[in-house]
């Protein structure tokens, strides 16, 4: 070393260091070649290891800026001008700012805030596009939704590598709901920059027989929303009725074909309201933006329905009763549904125990036998109500458990379904049958209650047995309870669509009964999404 030249010297270090550190060697080479990039990327900070990692595996390779990435420059910027088309809030992406940056990277002048730039710009985009632009959770507590996301450096090594424009297409959800709810969107917008639109119907009970305008405007209502050419006839006669059923059915309302308050209201629901709930409701879908199975049972709270998915179609619905809007809201979440309860115990909530029941038994110490209950003490032993003083205890200090033996007049009726979760909620039978027949139907503490249980079940265990009415009824028959597994789990996904198309052709909009819509709605708008009006 001593007799070597200062550049015989250098070269004789670098071969060394090549040699035995060569990752070392790689990182030295990489800051000569792309110093505006690797200095860029290395300033992002600790939150931004999937940026850190995509650039150091392509040796901070560009892929935005340079006279080789205009197509991945083009594509980007038309993705994010027309994210409007998907609900999406546009003015978060700062176009006119990333276009500028881009231009003025000539050379090696601000080449790497630029590349970086347009790579948050992008990765902002990609999640919003692939798992929604407001997380639900930070929204409200009961929207328990674990969103879909994908990793930085996955999402930038696949656009990396892919046909730009192909690639920022595909990132939007694939399912035919999504796909139904950007048409539905384009038409309201159209409807909402129309300016002439169709008068408001009174709200009063319009039935066979009736006369008047009002029964006009509701057949020129029903026209426009295509269910028949139904005239100007200002009475209400069969053809009308029908109409009324079909709209009744299609939004989920009782069938009865009186256009009453209830159907009014909905038919009433401007371009303004519906395209709201399509806004929201296809960021409810991106939230949803990943395999569900090739069976699932989706829960649709503001529909009161639970439907039974198989390969992406409904094979089996019934109507549901869920929980109160006041209080002991059913929140949206998903689980895995691994077993039934047949002839279930219902052992009653502590909050329940002590909040509806203890004033009860304190009255009449006859309740809980009437009721096939019995009061438990900690030890584990049955205890009579009438044998001791409940007068010192509440709600919050009731020491006793209570839990209704099987019987068809069980709170659970004769069959649960159980995907056991921390909220304790299930799908269950009921004996309180009359409340499927009303169209709000918000009357549980939480769980989902449904109209045909039994077909439920003969539903789920067709997978797993030749004979699952039979099967369902052997273990019915017993009159104890009974604990069936499920061959194979089933995703359970409960939800809170308010416009919904599933298998139909036509979209139904339902109350915001929980008042959902409007927070998610509010957070989209702070984040940047706005109603937009175009011209047919």
């Amino acid at each position: 070393m001593y007799f070597l030249s200062n550049n015989a010297r250098k070269a004789f270090i670098l071969l060394t260091i090549s040699f035995l550190f060569p990752a070392i060697a790689a990182t030295a080479q990489t800051v000569v070649n792309n110093k505006e990039v690797y200095t860029s990327v290395a300033k992002v900070g600790k939150n931004a290891k999937g940026i850190k990692a995509f650039y150091a595996s392509t040796n901070y390779k560009p892929i935005w800026v340079g006279s080789k990435n205009k197509a991945r420059r083009k594509a980007l910027l038309a993705s994010l001008k027309s994210s409007g088309n998907h609900g999406l809030p546009t003015a978060r992406y700062k176009i006119d700012k990333l276009e500028s940056a881009l231009k003025s990277a000539r050379g090696k002048q601000n080449v790497g805030s630029a590349e970086l730039l347009a790579t948050k710009t992008y990765l902002q985009y990609a999640h919003d596009l692939t798992s929604g632009a407001v997380n639900p959770k930070k929204i409200d507590p009961e929207l328990a939704v674990n969103r879909p996301r994908r990793s930085d450096e996955k999402l930038l090594a696949a656009f990396a590598k892919s046909s730009p424009a192909g690639f920022l297409k595909s990132l939007q959800p694939k399912t035919k709901e999504y796909q139904k709810l950007l048409v539905e969107k384009k038409k309201l917008e159209r409807a909402l920059g129309a300016s002439a639109g169709i008068q408001s119907i009174p709200s009063r009970t319009l039935k066979k027989g009736s006369s008047s305008n009002s029964v006009i405007l509701l057949r020129q209502r029903l026209t426009k929303l295509g269910y028949g050419k139904l005239g100007n006839a200002p009475l209400f006669d069969d053809g009308l009725k029908t109409a009324v059923q079909k709209f009744q059915t299609a939004n989920g309302l009782n069938p009865d074909g009186v256009a009453g308050p209830g159907t009014i209201g909905r038919l009433n629901q401007g371009p303004k309201d519906k395209l709201v709930k399509v806004l929201v409701n296809l960021e409810r879908e991106r939230w949803m933006n990943f395999p569900r199975g090739d069976r699932n049972v989706f829960v649709n709270l503001a529909s009161y329905t639970v439907y039974l998915m198989d390969n992406g179609r409904s094979s089996f619905e019934t109507r549901a009763v869920i929980g109160k809007r006041a209080k002991d809201r059913t929140p949206e979440f998903y689980d895995e549904m691994t077993h039934m309860v047949i002839n279930p115990t219902w052992h009653v909530p502590r909050s329940i125990a002590g909040k509806e029941y203890l004033p009860i038994i304190r009255k009449d110490p006859s309740f809980l036998k009437r009721r096939n209950m019995v009061m438990i003490s900690q030890s584990g032993k049955s205890v009579s109500p009438a044998s001791v003083d409940l007068s010192g205890y509440n709600e919050k200090n009731f020491p006793y458990y209570i839990k209704q033996r099987p019987d068809p007049q069980n709170a659970l009726g004769l069959v649960k379904f159980m995907f056991p979760n921390k909220y304790n909620i299930y799908l269950h039978d009921t004996p309180s049958k009359s409340l499927f027949n009303r169209e709000v139907r918000a009357f549980s503490h939480g769980c989902v209650r449904l109209q045909k249980p039994f077909d439920f079940a003969y539903k789920l265990l067709e997978k797993q047995t030749s004979n699952p009415k039979g099967a369902f009824h052997t273990f019915l028959d017993t009159k104890k309870e009974q604990y069936v597994n499920l061959a194979k789990p089933v995703p359970v996904y409960l939800t809170y669509r308010t416009a919904y198309f599933g298998d139909a052709s036509a979209v139904s909009f339902y109350p915001d009964i929980y008042g959902r819509d409007k927070k998610v709605f509010n957070a989209l708008s702070k984040a940047g999404v706005s109603l937009r009006a175009v011209q047919s």
